[in-house]
């Protein structure tokens, strides 16, 4: 250890400026993007605060869509502009399609044997494929149907108890079980309330730890013995190692039970997708290029669930709080269903239903321009020389969206802060990554798979909450306060608790 602080406190100095000289050698033969001003070996790190997406976005506005950042060693370009993001996720998408290699994704997710951080070749094209032909085509998202209609009605039967107790209900804890069951069960085969392994709270705290521990640490902006040294110090390194080692552990033990019970031995004729990927790599040939391992499995299913509750779960939630703030919006969006759909026999919603609900899906359309669950697009990096909007971006530079700032840009759209779904009945721009204006999914090769997954998700949620019940504020509340938590994923600070009142 002595050793080693020698080397830091003696030794180092000179490296980092020598370092810092090459690099301003090579900047200025280059047209780099506009920033703010730098320091020596930390750059702008020291000017961090408060909401990252907002502050990018407040920085944007000063020195253009296009901005150079750097943090510690690492260069980052913030593209805040639709015809920037265009150029980047269009014009040069296969130039820069891969994931940047860091810290926290070669521990939690395996070296990039997932979808969501694998970087882009022979791996990342096969997975996306078997992801999408097996999991999230339309076909295997309607065959999940079933489960989404059995979870809402049991959500429905909880919320009329609490009705008929005239009991105010944390509206951000149920939808975030909805969700979470939905997808628990369509990956794993369970409720999540029925993991014999861990609870559900526990579940949901896993999933947050993971969030923390994903993002950018000092390993990652410094050179490695400085960096390494720096998370060592912190705790970093063993917070992260802890956060696998639990979520490794909870995979080892559904995979183990679905071991126990092999798809050729059950009678189920609705397997899912972890039962799906075990016959898969059971029945691959030995002469395939391409191999499906238990590592990807892992990577997959921890892909889907942590990707998939987080960001459904965020974007009902911000909905219904947008709903209860514009009583014209929740109005005209219930009159279209109670109108369209009348009065449920059986007291239940089918998943047809929503087709028939054109506002309620400009309802989702419009919570997605304004509170996009994840601001912040995950970054790709560069693996080539490319220019963007006259600028030269070198290879191995970070690229970060902010889709949040895209999505509220006055030049694209009128009364940007204003929730209005009423824009879209004539606006053909949408939220599948052709149209650059919104990007709550990404775009190109990136982009998310699960699309159709989600939105179904959502949308039946929210037709089930809007049909069923009226919702009124507690009688201490005035009104909803919208100051926004989380680090990679953005929700509500504030819990949604409302006061449901079944409807007759």
């Amino acid at each position: 250890m002595s050793i080693f602080l020698y080397f830091i406190l003696f030794l180092l100095p000179p490296v980092l400026l020598t370092l810092i000289f090459m690099n301003k050698t090579n900047d200025s033969k280059k047209n780099l993007p506009p920033g703010p001003p730098k320091l020596p070996i930390i750059g702008n790190l020291h000017q961090l605060q408060g909401m990252l997406h907002r502050w990018l976005h407040d920085l944007s506005k000063k020195h253009g869509p296009v901005m150079l950042l750097r943090l510690g060693f690492l260069d980052l370009v913030v593209i805040s502009s639709s015809k920037a993001a265009e150029e980047a996720l269009k014009v040069h998408d296969l130039d820069c399609c891969t994931r940047p290699k860091t810290n926290a994704s070669s521990k939690c997710w395996r070296d990039g044997k997932d979808i969501a951080f694998a970087s882009y070749g022979e791996v990342s094209r096969e997975l996306r494929k078997v992801s999408v032909l097996n999991f999230f085509s339309t076909k295997m998202v309607r065959s999940f149907r079933y489960i989404r209609e059995e979870e809402n009605d049991l959500m429905v039967k909880k919320l009329k108890e609490s009705s008929q107790k005239k009991s105010t209900v944390d509206l951000s804890h149920t939808i975030f079980y909805l969700v979470g069951s939905i997808i628990f069960r369509s990956t794993f085969g369970q409720r999540l309330d029925e993991n014999k392994h861990v609870n559900k709270e526990k579940i949901k705290e896993l999933m947050f730890d993971v969030q923390q521990v994903g993002s950018l640490s000092s390993s990652d902006l410094f050179p490695a013995g400085v960096g390494w040294f720096m998370d060592f110090v912190s705790g970093r390194h063993k917070k992260l190692h802890q956060v696998f080692t639990e979520v490794d552990t909870l995979l080892n033990h559904i995979i183990d039970d679905h071991l126990r019970n092999p798809i050729e031995e059950t009678t189920r004729d609705r397997p899912d997708i972890v039962d799906s990927l075990l016959y898969m790599i059971n029945k691959q040939e030995q002469d395939e290029s391409f191999k499906l391992t238990i590592d990807n499995l892992k990577g997959i299913i921890q892909d889907i669930y942590l990707a998939g509750v987080d960001t459904s779960a965020i974007t009902m939630i911000w909905a219904m709080a947008e709903l209860i703030k514009n009583p014209r919006v929740m109005k005209k969006a219930q009159d279209e269903i109670r109108s369209c759909i009348g009065i449920k026999k059986i007291g239940r919603i089918d998943e047809e239903d929503v087709d028939k609900l054109q506002y309620l899906k400009l309802v989702i359309k419009e919570t997605l321009r304004l509170h996009p669950a994840a601001p912040l697009l995950l970054p790709r990096e560069t693996m080539v020389d490319i220019t963007i909007q006259g600028y030269d971006i070198p290879r191995e530079t970070l690229l970060l969206v902010n889709a949040w700032s895209i999505g509220r840009s006055p030049d694209l759209w009128k009364n940007h802060e204003e929730f209005n779904p009423d824009r879209f009945i004539v606006c053909p721009i949408h939220y599948k990554g052709n149209n650059f204006e919104m990007l709550p999914f990404g775009s190109g090769r990136r982009i998310c798979p699960g699309i159709a997954f989600a939105i179904a998700t959502v949308e039946l949620g929210l037709l089930n909450l809007l049909y069923f019940f009226e919702w009124r504020l507690p009688e201490e509340d005035k009104d909803i306060d919208m100051e926004e938590a989380g680090d990679v994923t953005i929700t509500k600070k504030v819990p949604l608790k409302l006061l449901p009142v079944f409807h007759h």
